[in-house]
Parts: structure tokens; C-alpha cells; sequence
């Protein structure tokens, strides 16, 4: 365990005696704050009929997330830090693999998932603010050390630039003009004849 990753814990850790205010708002976000990610999500692709067909691809790839995030914390096994004596749990949680957080690395994934299209950054902020706050929340109630945290936000980073690499793909892969089409004409279309 490095000695900046203890000192951040020890700083941001709720300790052996919390402030109670501080303590249910860590809470509720350490046990909530996906939940309602999920449902920004869940309300985006309900309203957002623009976007639909994206925020299905991002759905997936929360999923894929998980799975990912669960399989890597699993092969690493890293301690929590309420296993190793450091701080109580606050919250319950099993004791299995910490790094990376899984919760972590899904809500950032989303987050950056919605930063990188235009028309779903207005709700991109407060993904990504969510993100921190339960990310911040979790080392707090003593679930996770902020290495946990910060290697979740990179998977989710990674994977979130994957599906917009992707998609940029896919559409340059697709894209096939029709011969007399009224875009191919079009000043500045990239099957525009000269």
C-alpha cells in the first residue's frame, strides 16, 4: 500500500469517529448515488429520443463495465480498508477485491459517456459531480481507499473513449453516398463531385 494512497485515505476516511451529518450524507450517497445515476440514465433514454440509439450503446457498456471492473478486482484482490483494521465499515459491504471500484468506474463511464456527446452534456456535469461525490462518499464510509476510486474513474474514462471511438467508426465504416443524392451536391459534403 503507498504512503500517498494511506495519507489521502486517512484525510478523507471518516475514521473511528465521523461527524453524524457528514456520515448519513456519505451514506446515502456511498449506497444511493449509482442508483440515481442509473436513473438519470434510465430518464435520458426515455426523454432523449435523439439519442436513444447511443444511450442504449452507453447502457450496455455500463454493464460491460461492471463486469469488467468485478472480474479485475477480483483477479487483484486487493484489501478493503475496514478488512485490514484501518477504518470501520459504515455501510455494509463484503470484503472481497477493492481496486478498482466498480461504482466508481460504471458512474464515470457514464458520466464521460454523456461529456463526449453534445446534445447529453448538459446532464454530463452532474453525472460527473455524482461520480466524484460517491466516489469521495465510499472512502468515507470505509469501503474503498481513493486508489479504488481513481482506478475506476480511469476503466471508466477508457471505456467511455472506446464506445465514442467506436461509434466514430462505425459511422465512417457505413457512410456510402448515392450517386445523385441531393448531399452529395452539397457544398462541403465530403462525396460532393467536382
Amino acid at each position: 500500500m503507498n504512503a500517498l494512497n494511506l495519507a489521502l485515505f486517512h484525510w478523507l476516511a471518516g475514521g473511528s469517529h465521523p461527524a453524524p451529518a457528514v456520515l448519513s450524507v456519505a451514506s446515502a450517497f456511498a449506497l444511493w448515488g449509482s442508483w440515481l445515476s442509473a436513473a438519470i440514465l434510465a430518464i435520458a433514454l426515455w426523454r432523449q429520443r435523439v439519442d436513444r440509439a447511443y444511450l442504449c450503446v452507453v447502457a450496455a457498456a455500463a454493464g460491460l463495465t461492471s463486469l469488467l471492473s468485478h472480474a479485475i478486482a477480483m483477479s487483484l484482490d486487493v484489501p478493503r480498508p475496514f478488512v485490514l483494521g484501518l477504518a470501520p465499515a459504515y455501510i455494509a459491504h463484503s470484503g472481497r477485491g477493492s481496486l478498482p471500484s466498480t461504482h466508481a468506474a460504471v458512474m464515470f463511464m457514464v458520466a464521460f459517456a454523456f461529456m463526449l456527446r453534445p446534445s447529453l452534456r448538459r446532464l454530463g456535469l452532474p453525472l460527473l459531480a455524482l461520480a466524484a461525490i460517491t466516489g469521495w462518499a465510499r472512502v468515507y464510509v470505509g469501503v474503498h481507499f481513493p486508489l479504488d476510486i481513481t482506478a475506476g474513474l480511469v476503466l471508466g474514462a477508457a471505456i467511455a473513449s472506446a464506445v465514442a471511438i467506436g461509434r466514430w467508426l462505425f459511422r465512417l465504416l457505413t457512410l456510402r453516398p448515392d450517386a445523385g443524392s441531393a448531399t452529395d451536391q452539397a457544398p462541403g459534403s465530403p462525396w460532393r463531385h467536382s
